[in-house]
């Protein structure tokens, strides 16, 4: 659902797909397949979560794929389902808005720009900080998820949300307290490397929001590429088409081009594009 105005929105059940749907979908089924190997063994379940989940001495070096999955591992059921939730209510909309390419896009920019920021900075305090250093690592889907509020609450600044239908709040101040919120819960339990990682996403998020093109920055590259092609062969057809009127000039016959090249009647009648007579 696309929200375009600001009079007041009430927070229903927006729908259910694209890259939000993807994204929901990849964290639920994690989750539960995660959940089942406790099942088997609550050793290897440990083991597979921290193959998967962004430690700091690793992120950058041998294990590189833990910047793409480290939102999707988690195994505590109330912050999944939170989580989730939140990214539902509200990726959805920027999905709507900007599209699902631009969704990914900044998934990918805010997940992976994010945790490799937080890492290197986790890396440069080292023993002088508590609770970051090497041996710290992050998981789940809330970075990200403040990201989206982020974004979120500057795309729609101005409009209301309503909060347990009772009472309504404006979009920006909504992302302030899910961030002030997030980072009060984890820096109160210890896990300041977490709470580094979800400052990060953020900051990468608002940052991809000011500096990236709205259509998304594959599209801003894919139309600058070819605005620059489209500048060549103009370029191209003016240089050839002067040549063809020195090349005429020399035959007797004085040629008129326009600016782009095209041939303009002597007599100011328009030229047909379905005419070839001036090939033979």
């Amino acid at each position: 659902m696309a929200f375009k105005s600001d009079s007041p929105i009430s927070l229903m059940f927006p729908p259910f797909r694209g890259v939000t749907r993807r994204l929901v979908l990849i964290c639920v089924v994690v989750y539960f397949a995660t959940a089942a190997l406790r099942l088997v063994s609550e050793q290897f379940q440990g083991l597979v979560l921290n193959f998967f989940r962004l430690h700091a001495a690793q992120a950058l070096h041998r294990d590189f794929w833990q910047l793409v999955t480290y939102p999707f591992v988690q195994d505590a059921f109330v912050s999944v389902f939170l989580s989730l939730i939140s990214l539902w209510f509200f990726a959805s909309a920027l999905e709507d808005d900007r599209g699902s390419r631009w969704l990914m896009e900044y998934f990918l920019v805010a997940s992976v720009g994010g945790g490799a920021i937080a890492t290197v900075l986790s890396l440069a305090a080292g023993e002088r900080v508590e609770g970051l250093g090497r041996d710290v690592a992050a998981a789940g889907m809330w970075p990200f998820v403040l990201a989206v509020m982020v974004a979120y609450g500057k795309i729609h600044a101005n409009e209301q949300v309503r909060i347990n239908f009772l009472f309504w709040i404006k979009a920006k101040y909504l992302a302030v307290i899910y961030v002030l919120i997030y980072l009060a819960m984890e820096l109160t339990s210890r896990e300041k490397f977490s709470a580094l990682v979800a400052l990060c996403n953020a900051g990468v998020g608002f940052a991809f929001l000011l500096l990236a093109p709205r259509s998304g920055v594959r599209r801003g590259i894919s139309e600058r590429w070819y605005g620059l092609r489209n500048s060549y062969y103009r370029a191209k057809r003016r240089r050839a088409a002067k040549k063809f009127t020195v090349y005429m000039r020399k035959q007797g016959k004085d040629v008129s081009l326009d600016d782009d090249g095209r041939y303009v009647d002597a007599n100011g009648k328009p030229h047909d594009p379905n005419d070839r007579r001036w090939m033979n």
